[in-house]
């Protein structure tokens, strides 16, 4: 009698993490607005300053709307003029001292002003996204400004960019995008993000009990955080202004309580009857349509999260009838203490130097290899501090990614250049090739390699229909030395401890999740948990906790993709994380228990108590300060 033959199977061979992730891209379909809003910025400015004589004043405009078209992600129209008009803004000014710097100032007065500019524009992208990229324009702009000859002057120039970049921030509000045409026009992206917050509620629901649960909350999480951002902008206020923002407005809020009841029983763990999806679907529906929502199927009523999400139900259908309810977006405008915390704190300081000495270094190199003729018959510079800048950012990836990502996609782009630039015509062919790449970034953003190949073509062409002749060979060896400079001080230690970036944004999570808990063990005090000012509040701290909790995941994960030099420096942080997380989901069931029953239970204090006792040995394994947790009463 033969034996069966055993398979065996070999692991599969993994990658390092830090190369794994420069492999990486993002997915999805393919943005056609934002591909055709890129066509129409860059190329047509240029192609008008040509006509009218003004080449070098459209090459400064052009650049301005390519920046301003890597910043132009996903999103609400109104949202997209902070994210795109800040950062404009503080280019312009930017370009403007570069240019007077650079007009005025010796190499080594202007290198000093520069790592002081880095040191500020570091301090400053600690505060966000929307701040990150300012501190990214202020850095590019100045580099430009000084090492960018041009006959005008520096205010000159600073309008030409300002308005290159506010020539896309039009296009964006005024040209159609999908969805924006259903209902109200000047709905787009708010439409459809709201209606995701209640599509992720309804992914939460068929998830509870099983191992996808975790996933589906942090995706609920993330749908929040996106309807939030796409509802403020310069016109969506936080108080709406008419009544189809507020009927958007009250029908976000709506959704507040049932995330809060999914997040309660996806808590408990026990599965729930199949139609208690069916609801927030229906409503996720009739925001997509503008239409009213019909009869929704009612849940059972048997658990105080299921009598949660009912109530929660019924107040939905209410506002998306009436279109009035509660229509603030439970935000909370950042204090100055808040401010000054993030640009000073640890995260904030490391950064700022890192920045300070990568700027500041590369900038006294390339007016070093410029003086000594090592760029020939060019006299643009500005390429290796600029360079310098995206490859110090942390929030483009892991160092090592960026700087292979970098480098592969600088040498593709000067080769596809080179090879374009010897059979185009000049400068019709020229400008078509800066159209093309404009309308290429929206799809090329997806990984960085392909973003950089993108972005050296087109300015290369820019600064050769400005007048300069071809320079691939010399743009790859400036590439290859600002990655140089950029590993050699990503890697210097740095005062305090490393990853002051991970620790930073631990720091405003935990602080966020002991607000949160605090305010809903005040709520079992009394009986002012019934007041909807309370209940408003509880929401909005929910939130924040919550929020930052995603961007410290966001900033763990992109610490564990470093080089094992700076990853052991966050080692253990995601542990921290994921028990400040359960905390958060702990809060959250007990404050749906208080709504229900006025008190909490002795096994609710009992797992807030080992939680908090939990998170109090890992805090200190990691030696990371927070501050003191909340007494909650003891059990019994």
């Amino acid at each position: 009698m033969s034996r069966p033959v055993r398979r065996v199977v070999l692991p599969q061979p993994q990658l390092p993490p830090w190369i794994a992730h420069a492999l990486r891209a993002q997915r999805g379909p393919v943005p056609w607005s934002a591909v055709a809003r890129g066509a129409l910025a860059a190329g047509p400015l240029l192609l008008g300053a040509v006509v009218v004589g003004r080449t070098s004043l459209g090459v400064v405009a052009a650049i301005a709307a390519m920046l301003a078209g890597i910043n132009d992600r996903p999103g609400s129209r109104r949202g997209s003029v902070r994210r795109l008009g800040v950062p404009a803004v503080v280019g312009a000014v930017g370009l403007f001292v570069g240019t007077v710097a650079g007009d005025r100032l010796g190499a080594v007065a202007l290198t000093v002003l520069f790592a002081g500019l880095g040191l500020l524009a570091g301090g400053i992208s600690a505060v966000g996204p929307v701040a990150s990229a300012a501190g990214t324009q202020l850095l590019v702009a100045a580099a430009v400004g000084a090492g960018m000859p041009l006959p005008e002057s520096g205010w000159e120039r600073a309008v030409a960019y300002l308005g290159g970049a506010l020539w896309l921030v039009l296009l964006r509000l005024v040209l159609p995008t999908p969805g924006s045409l259903v209902g109200d026009y000047r709905f787009d992206g708010e439409r459809d993000a709201v209606a995701g917050v209640y599509d992720a509620v309804a992914e939460l629901l068929d998830a509870v009990g099983t191992d996808r649960a975790t996933a589906r909350r942090a995706a609920l999480t993330a749908a929040l955080d996106h309807a939030q951002d796409a509802l403020t902008g310069p016109r969506l206020r936080r108080y709406a202004s008419s009544s189809a923002e507020r009927r958007l407005h009250a029908q976000y809020a709506a959704a507040l309580p049932l995330g809060e009841a999914a997040t309660a029983l996806a808590w408990a763990g026990e599965p729930v009857p199949a139609r208690a999806s069916q609801g927030p679907r229906r409503l996720a529906a009739a925001v997509r349509g503008n239409t009213h929502t019909g009869p929704l199927p009612a849940p059972s009523r048997s658990a105080p999260a299921l009598r949660a999400l009912d109530d929660a139900l019924l107040h939905a259908a209410e506002a998306f009838d009436r279109g009035k309810g509660d229509r603030d977006l439970h935000t909370r405008r950042r204090t100055a203490r808040d401010l000054v915390r993030s640009v000073f704190g640890a995260g904030g300081r490391e950064y700022g130097l890192r920045v300070a000495l990568c700027f500041g270094a590369s900038a006294a190199i390339a007016q070093g290899l410029y003086r000594a003729q090592w760029y020939g018959q060019h006299e643009h510079w500005y390429w290796l501090p600029a360079t310098a800048v995206f490859l110090v950012k942390p929030d483009l990836g892991p160092l090592v990614s960026r700087v292979l990502c970098r480098a592969a996609g600088t040498v593709l782009g000067a080769l596809l250049f080179a090879g374009f630039a010897a059979v185009l015509p000049r400068p019709e062919g020229l400008i078509a090739l800066v159209a093309l790449s404009g309308a290429l970034i929206p799809v090329a953003t997806r990984h960085f390699a392909a973003q950089t190949a993108v972005v050296t073509v087109l300015v290369l062409a820019l600064v050769m229909v400005g007048g300069e002749p071809q320079a691939s060979v010399s743009r790859i060896g400036e590439t290859l030395l600002a990655c140089a400079i950029v590993l050699v001080v990503g890697h210097l230690p740095m005062p305090g401890q490393g990853g002051g970036g991970v620790r930073a944004r631990l720091g405003a999570a935990g602080r966020a999740a002991y607000a949160y808990l605090d305010h809903v063990l005040s709520e079992s005090d009394g009986a002012a948990h019934h007041g909807a000012d309370a209940r408003a509040l509880r929401w909005t701290l929910r939130r924040e906790a919550y929020r930052a909790l995603a961007e410290a995941r966001t900033a763990i994960a992109l610490a564990a993709a470093e080089l094992p030099a700076l990853a052991r420096h966050t080692e253990g942080a995601d542990d921290v994380v994921a028990t400040l997380e359960r905390l958060v989901d702990t809060t959250t069931a007990c404050a749906v228990h208080l709504d229900d029953s006025g008190r909490l239970t002795p096994w609710h204090l009992a797992q807030l108590n080992e939680l908090l006792d939990e998170l109090a040995e890992e805090r200190d394994q990691v030696g990371l300060r927070m501050p003191h947790a909340p007494e909650v009463p003891i059990a019994g």
